[in-house]
């Protein structure tokens, strides 16, 4: 029963920690993507329309829309220089204050009057030492042109703007690492593409279910446009997550049913060393199904306790974890201080549901070599 117990335990709290770091996952990027997103299904860059605006807000359940104009440039600051992302969005972006709890440094400003601005991640800064309050020192940003043949003046062969950093985020290593946000403005010029955009970040209501969103979308900008949710965004990084669920839950299945030849053992000594028992009770008139009940109850007695056993312990673990935050993620404590865990009632059904049935199938032989004495005991 102790073994059956923990391995029900261990297995539960491990599906629960998996889902933790899904939500989690999951909230970082929301912190970070729209409810939405449409870009080209083939090419990079496309005309924006204010007819497309309105189509867009008169859907039910779209409260806004932010213009993005995405692209790699070359970023210098001082002494430093490195590739970024630079993605340019419109003011919606900051109306919605999607990065308002993620400002560690400065603030969350991008444009005030004429005068520009930039956000940068906490990578990015610690790499070319970037010091929001430095007055003096502005981040330098650098963007190809279309050269041509014959072209040797290098100053024509880029755009380039200055722009001084207003503050400094931390999402997640992925982002902080990789992205600077500007005005969209700033990066048509520096890019080149005026009236162009590579995406539109499309926020929801609340109560608004994304899916029929998204539907509408796609019947009427499908043809030419991919539409895209948070999970969609990001699905190779979810699924990944899922397959390593499914790997574990099977990986200590398979524990569980080496473990359950302890059963298989401990019962078959049992019908081996009450021979003379079961002789007994079946002269005085037990049939051999009743036999082989008998063992089966035992097993089933033993799968049984130790499932609901091992459940209820990692439900208390798993409850101590999101309260008290036992475990820490240690150099991950700046997204998260404690593993984050997640129970799920279906973790819980398939976990006894496997456990149950495997340690019965561990009593069949058992109970068969009780009634096979038997026909020995007789010859």
């Amino acid at each position: 029963m102790v073994g059956v117990a923990i391995g029900t335990m261990s297995l539960i709290i491990v599906l629960s920690v998996f889902n933790g770091l899904e939500d989690l996952i999951r909230s970082l990027y929301r912190s970070f993507d729209a409810d939405l997103q449409i870009s080209l299904k083939e090419g990079k860059f496309f005309d924006y329309e204010e007819e497309m605006a309105q189509q867009l807000l008169a859907i039910e359940g779209v409260e806004s829309i932010t213009r993005v104009m995405e692209d790699n440039v070359l970023v210098r600051y001082n002494d430093g220089e490195t590739v970024v992302r630079m993605k340019g969005v419109s003011p919606e972006f900051i109306q919605h204050n999607k990065l308002e709890d993620y400002i560690t440094e400065g603030q969350i400003k991008l444009q005030e009057k004429e005068q520009n601005f930039a956000i940068v991640g906490r990578g990015i800064r610690y790499d070319l030492a970037i010091n929001p309050r430095n007055d003096f020192l502005a981040l330098q940003f650098y963007y190809p042109k279309n050269i041509k043949p014959g072209v040797t003046n290098p100053s024509s062969m880029y755009n380039s703007g200055i722009l001084m950093p207003a503050g400094v985020f931390a999402i997640e290593k992925q982002y902080d690492e990789k992205y600077i946000f500007v005005p969209l403005r700033f990066a048509e010029k520096l890019i080149g593409k005026k009236g162009k955009l590579t995406a539109i970040e499309v926020n929801l209501d609340e109560n608004k279910e994304v899916e029929k969103v998204q539907e509408q979308m796609v019947a009427q900008f499908g043809e030419t446009f991919e539409i895209l949710n948070s999970d969609e965004q990001h699905a190779s990084l979810l699924q990944a997550i899922k397959i390593e669920k499914l790997f574990v839950y099977l990986t200590f299945t398979f524990i569980l049913a080496v473990a359950s030849f302890n059963i298989f053992f401990s019962l078959t000594m049992l019908a081996l060393d009450k021979k003379r028992d079961v002789s007994i009770l079946y002269a005085m008139g037990a049939s051999k199904q009743i036999i082989r009940k008998i063992f089966l109850v035992e097993g089933s007695i033993i799968s049984f306790s130790g499932a609901i056993v091992g459940a209820a312990l990692g439900l208390i673990i798993c409850f101590l974890q999101q309260q008290y935050g036992l475990v820490s993620m240690g150099m991950a404590s700046a997204v998260q201080e404690a593993y984050p865990v997640k129970m799920l009632l279906s973790d819980f059904i398939f976990t006894m549901g496997s456990i149950i049935l495997i340690t019965m199938l561990a009593s069949f032989k058992p109970a068969s070599v009780a009634v096979k004495s038997l026909e020995v005991h007789r010859l």
